[in-house]
């Protein structure tokens, strides 16, 4: 996939002259340090904070923003070609020089497009750029990076093989009687007489020819024993007496197993604990109201497990559960047409996990997808908890719902 075309007109290039350094722009007085030069439009191309804006390094610029002018002789041209033709910056990201005259000296502008094929790498190290700064790519950094790669390359991470797990991990019972008649309708299962190995492959529980190996999607659905393998993806559970984290504990659980497993035992966690209050509103009649309505925290809960993210991560989904409200935190943070500022809006909707998504609808759990939150709001209001609180974060995302007044 090529990276996104860019272009600056000379107009628009001689009005960031004096624009001040940022995570999208630097100034170098000359070409000295071709090194640093070369860490830097790395970091553009990786475009860390996800701007999809070009990065631009000034040439005769000082960092103090004095302009300075440099001799742009053919020389120098030829060196700067030379990023290029020295393969050290891979993937090779697009990159445009472009010369300009301002004040009557001479600049250099190159342009760095944001690369569809993340993370970029320079001699073999991974560079990002953080506010006015070019630094080292944290483990976190490099995830998000090769999260962003596989979202415009459109193959999904629950699609992928594991090479590691073979199908004798697999409960085959479970997928043959419980899994595959929801996914798949009885007349095609009578008449297409395939194989098992065909059957998983046909529902994206496996993938391959010769050997046939697990998805990670067959994996957390029919795997025998799913953190075994994907090690985060489990349930943590915590009641806490009190409302603040780290108060004692009243009720404490891990729930594993598959996809079905980990939901229902959850939920029926969620069950033992919600409590309802009876009201008397007159001549005998009696109002029961739920402190939390069980349908509101199925489908937040349900919504975390969707999409959370299952690469490059241990950290289970949370539950915390206070006696002014409840938490549920899921590692990995909005998701391709998803970001921070739409986040829970209608029709902001994108899946990290579009086999997992599957998996759910076949299993009954959700049925009707980008509209969860919205229909959690509506049930929570009308049961009179209020409006839950959503907190994304890039590698986050924190739901906190709050308990019927007393």
């Amino acid at each position: 996939m090529k990276e996104r075309p860019v272009s600056y007109t000379d107009d628009q290039l001689a009005s960031l002259v004096s624009a001040p350094e940022s995570a999208g722009l630097e100034r170098k007085a000359s070409f000295s340090d071709k090194d640093k030069i070369c860490k830097t439009l790395c970091a553009f191309a990786n475009d860390l904070a996800n701007t999809r804006r070009p990065g631009l390094l000034w040439l005769g610029i000082a960092d103090d923003g004095r302009v300075a002018g440099l001799d742009a002789t053919d020389t120098l041209l030829q060196k700067i070609d030379q990023i290029k033709a020295e393969g050290k910056i891979q993937p090779l990201p697009s990159l445009t020089v472009r010369q300009i005259m301002h004040e009557g000296k001479a600049l250099i502008a190159l342009v760095v497009a944001p690369s569809s094929l993340p993370p970029v790498a320079y001699d073999g190290r991974i560079w990002v750029r953080m506010a006015a700064s070019t630094q080292l790519a944290s483990k976190e950094d490099e995830r998000l990076l090769a999260e962003r790669r596989r979202a415009t390359s459109g193959r999904s991470f629950d699609s992928e093989g594991v090479p590691q797990a073979s199908l004798r991990d697999l409960n085959r019972p479970y997928f043959e009687s419980t899994y595959l008649p929801q996914a798949v309708a009885q007349d095609m299962l009578d008449a297409n007489g395939r194989t098992w190995e065909e059957r998983l492959v046909a529902t994206r529980m496996a993938i391959g020819m010769a050997p046939v190996i697990p998805t990670v999607a067959g994996l957390l659905t029919t795997a025998l024993s799913p953190q075994d393998w994907l090690a985060g993806a489990y349930v943590q559970f915590i009641r806490y007496a009190g409302i603040e984290h780290g108060g004692d504990i009243v009720d404490e659980k891990r729930i594993t197993g598959n996809l079905e497993d980990v939901i229902n035992g959850t939920e029926a966690i969620f069950k033992a604990h919600i409590q309802t209050a009876v009201h008397i509103t007159g001549q005998d009649r009696e109002r029961r109201q739920a402190d939390y309505p069980l349908a509101a925290l199925q489908q937040l809960f349900r919504n975390a497990i969707l999409h959370r993210n299952y690469e490059g991560t241990n950290a289970p989904v949370r539950v915390y559960w206070f006696d002014d409200r409840i938490e549920i935190a899921n590692p990995g943070g909005p998701y391709g047409a998803v970001t921070v500022d739409n986040f829970g809006k209608p029709y902001a909707t994108d899946y990290r996990n579009p086999v997992v998504a599957e998996v759910l609808f076949n299993l009954k759990f959700v049925q009707k997808f980008g509209f969860g939150i919205q229909n959690a709001r509506k049930l929570l209001a009308d049961n009179g908890n209020g409006e839950p609180r959503f907190e994304p974060s890039q590698t986050m995302v924190v739901v906190t719902i709050p308990r019927v007044p007393a």
